[in-house]
């Protein structure tokens, strides 16, 4: 049977990668696919892995109606034998519907790829819809890691490497930014809920008031 799938995680988790993968596998078998994505770090049209794989993706728009895409697609005398939705906590959650009438109705396979909650630990609509209407939810068994070595379970937003809590919900960025750019990084809940990041964590341990003092007599 045809099922609706949502492999979620923190970043780095290795996401893009598997949607790679599945892409690879299938189409190496003959079969054909549509990829979706929305706001990906290589720009418009791209699914994109942070270990340097790309391929073409379609992305999608505010308010489209990914059904009546697909529907417009066959009709037209395309196949799809199996949608791959990535970064799909960035889909509204009518589109989140759509993709699971695409598999009821259609009878096609969907796999949907991304992060459960936002840089303040809150659900982004999207991955709440998925989490409500999928088959099965996957979380993803490569576990990214908080700089103090524990199983990251938070996405922060930073800048200049200091965690934030305030602003939009969607702001494009990576692990990978400079420390001046909006970046993100992953955290365990302690350091999540402590505003501890790498940066800061640094800075505590080089200050003056911990540094031991060495006598010079």
């Amino acid at each position: 049977m045809p099922e609706l799938v949502f492999f979620s995680g923190t970043m780095d988790c290795g996401k893009s990668t598997l949607a790679l993968q599945i892409e690879h596998n299938r189409s190496a078998r003959g079969l054909q696919g549509m990829i979706f994505t929305r706001d990906d770090r290589a720009g418009e049209g791209k699914l994109s892995s942070r270990l340097g794989l790309v391929t073409d993706a379609e992305e999608v728009a505010d308010g489209q109606d990914l059904y009546a895409h697909l529907v417009d697609h066959l009709s037209r005398g395309g196949r799809a034998d199996y949608v791959i939705a990535d970064e799909a906590q960035f889909l509204a959650p009518e589109q989140i519907d759509q993709l699971a009438r695409a598999v009821d109705d259609l009878g096609i396979d969907v796999y949907a790829f991304g992060i459960t909650t936002d840089f303040r630990s809150k659900l982004f609509p999207g991955s709440q819809r998925l989490v409500e209407l999928a088959d099965r939810v996957e979380v993803l068994q490569v576990e990214a890691l908080c700089w103090c070595g524990a199983r990251a379970t938070h996405n922060a937003r930073t800048i200049r490497g200091e965690m934030v809590v305030e602003g939009a919900q969607v702001v494009v960025g990576d692990v990978n930014q400079s420390a001046d750019e909006v970046g993100y990084e992953v955290l365990c809940r302690r350091h999540h809920r402590r505003r501890l990041t790498a940066a800061t964590a640094r800075a505590a341990a080089l200050s003056p008031d911990v540094l031991p003092v060495s006598s010079t007599g």
